[in-house]
């Protein structure tokens, strides 16, 4: 199942933003990775920043650097994208709280090494955020690209999936999901991930009920059915789950069911029937601690895994896996 497994840190202490998280990783065609996070003295705090890293042919990480606006409001969330002509898009949360969130988007044309001025995803939009809220976009098939958002104003937290006809640029509300609910309340839902088969495009979501919640599409991410509970615990934390290339689903995430519990140990699992049913297959940390938000991608049959590692790093494993 496993060929290899290697655990490295990005970096192992950066004084200008001594608390960090929420990474994403893009490995890129020239066998270099990319990985981003927020990171300031503390999450939500106005000098939070997105800090950008890439990792060399030979494994070797860049000293972190600062690829936001230094304008003393805080940033959140980052996601990378890379378009088909091989422009790279990271996406990331601009704003003084959750509720208040704008997405905002910078681009590099040269695998990271410089970037644009930043742009507002969506003007005007005041929805809590726009495009990808923590987790990858997908494309489809058929060319859409489906951006996993969700929304936490009012003190609801509702997902959606955002789409987008032009490769991650502009994009289109198609309306809420449906709200479930468990033992007589409301669930919580946010930060959605996303993966295609050939029954449809599927997503689990993160809970405040104790376990991770289901949706499926069959028109192409236009709608969704009312998110169902699986039996995958959810500790009210972040997960991520990608398809490899032999059709399986991996998922990494806090096997924990106690909303708001801790955020250890640290699980990879996967799926050979789309996502009904998971096997653990290794634990990338199963000491106590914070580790959290994990993001997940695969190219040419090798996993990219990037995590908080107790608000004070950000690890990354690259798993190579048999056929």
């Amino acid at each position: 199942m496993i060929k290899s497994a290697k655990k490295e840190f990005i970096f192992r202490k950066n004084e200008k933003a001594p608390s960090c998280h929420a990474s994403t990783v893009l490995p890129l065609s020239d066998g270099t990775v990319l990985a981003a996070w927020f990171g300031g003295a503390h999450e939500g705090d106005n000098d939070v920043e997105i800090w950008i890293s890439k990792r060399d042919t030979e494994g070797n990480w860049s000293t972190p650097v600062s690829v936001s606006e230094d304008d003393n409001i805080a940033h959140w969330n980052p996601v990378l994208y890379m378009q088909e002509n091989g422009r790279i898009i990271l996406y990331y949360k601009h704003g003084e709280t959750i509720p208040d969130w704008i997405t905002r988007y910078i681009t590099s044309d040269d695998n990271g090494t410089t970037w644009s001025s930043p742009l507002t995803l969506v003007p005007g939009d005041t929805s809590g955020g726009r495009g990808p809220v923590k987790n990858k976009c997908i494309k489809l098939k058929n060319g859409t690209v489906l951006g996993p958002a969700s929304t936490e104003q009012n003190k609801k937290w509702i997902p959606f999936i955002d789409m987008s006809l032009d490769d991650g640029i502009t994009w289109q509300f198609n309306g809420l999901m449906e709200r479930p609910k468990y033992k007589g309340a409301y669930v919580g839902l946010i930060q959605p991930t996303l993966w295609e088969s050939d029954e449809g495009v599927h997503c689990l979501m993160r809970s405040n009920k104790g376990a991770l919640y289901r949706s499926d599409s069959y028109d192409n991410g236009l709608s969704w059915s009312k998110p169902a509970r699986t039996r995958l615990p959810n500790n009210n934390s972040g997960v991520d789950c990608v398809k490899d290339d032999s059709g399986r689903l991996w998922l990494i995430y806090n096997p924990v069911d106690v909303n708001w519990g801790v955020r250890h140990p640290l699980s990879l699992a996967y799926s050979k029937d789309n996502g009904k049913h998971f096997t653990e297959v290794l634990v990338p940390e199963p000491g106590n601690g914070e580790f959290s938000y994990p993001a997940i991608t695969c190219k040419d049959n090798t996993l990219y895994i990037t995590y908080t590692y107790k608000r004070k790093q950000i690890v990354f494993w690259k798993i190579e896996l048999e056929d």
